[in-house]
């Protein structure tokens, strides 16, 4: 579930295969486990767990699931505890990497992501080391397949969106972090429906790989990450991302 301000990750989440959209089913699943273990597991009042329950649905998580997760997070069954940890380095040619993490073993996890970094041309560093050169914001994708752009952008603005772009067939609404589900609440009301819609650390800055060396070690470092089931989520600035697709 890597992700940036680009939509070859949209693109991505729409296409998975079966064995990608089973790690998409468990990562979801430990954020809703964390949120309800948080704030309960009612989601009108609950409002990380709403969001979660939305990026659930985005990603097409059945409902049976999300409500199983729900009620076994509510329950006193000593179930597993986990742990939000974010790690800061970089990739091959200084390009800036945010893993976020979601683990039971803090050991295990830094064990992991620090291997990656270094086995693909990267160095874990300390945190605070590239988050400055991003911002947090919530971002809404919407298919524009039979949307009127138009309106979808007054329906967004008056909603409280800060910011309306288009990209590759895809329309994106920019939220302030914490006016994320009000925004979101109001579009889909309104009857949208997202591709997805959740707070991301967009870069201020990008960094564009040449070396052919570089371009395959940055693609299979943010493979790997993608496959640990401890990360939730990678926000990169590599801009160009697409070329080794």
């Amino acid at each position: 579930m890597s992700g940036h301000s680009k939509w070859s990750t949209i693109k991505r989440k729409k296409e998975l295969k079966d064995n990608a959209r089973a790690k998409v089913f468990t990562k979801i699943g430990r954020e809703i486990a964390v949120a309800v273990r948080e704030g309960g597991p009612d989601v009108n009042s609950n409002f990380k767990l709403k969001d979660v329950v939305a990026k659930a649905k985005a990603n097409n998580v059945p409902n049976d699931n999300i409500e199983r997760i729900i009620k076994k997070a509510a329950g006193e069954d000593g179930g597993t505890v986990y742990e939000e940890i974010m790690y800061e380095g970089y990739g091959p040619s200084g390009v800036a990497v945010i893993v976020e993490t979601l683990t039971d073993n803090r050991n295990r996890t830094a064990s992991d992501v620090r291997h990656y970094f270094d086995k693909y041309g990267g160095n874990m560093g300390q945190n605070g080391c590239v988050s400055f050169m991003f911002t947090r914001q919530g971002v809404i994708a919407i298919d524009s397949e039979d949307i009127d752009e138009e309106k979808l952008m007054e329906d967004a603005l008056e909603a409280g969106a800060s910011d309306f772009l288009t990209d590759e067939g895809v329309f994106v609404v920019r939220t302030e972090p914490n006016d994320l589900g009000a925004v979101r609440d109001d579009l889909e009301a309104k009857g949208y429906k997202f591709v997805s819609a959740e707070v991301e650390y967009i870069p201020t800055t990008y960094t564009k790989l040449t070396n052919e060396d570089d371009i395959k070690n940055m693609a299979k470092m943010l493979e790997m990450f993608d496959d640990n089931d401890d990360v939730q989520d990678v926000w990169h600035n590599w801009e160009n991302e697409e070329d080794a697709e």
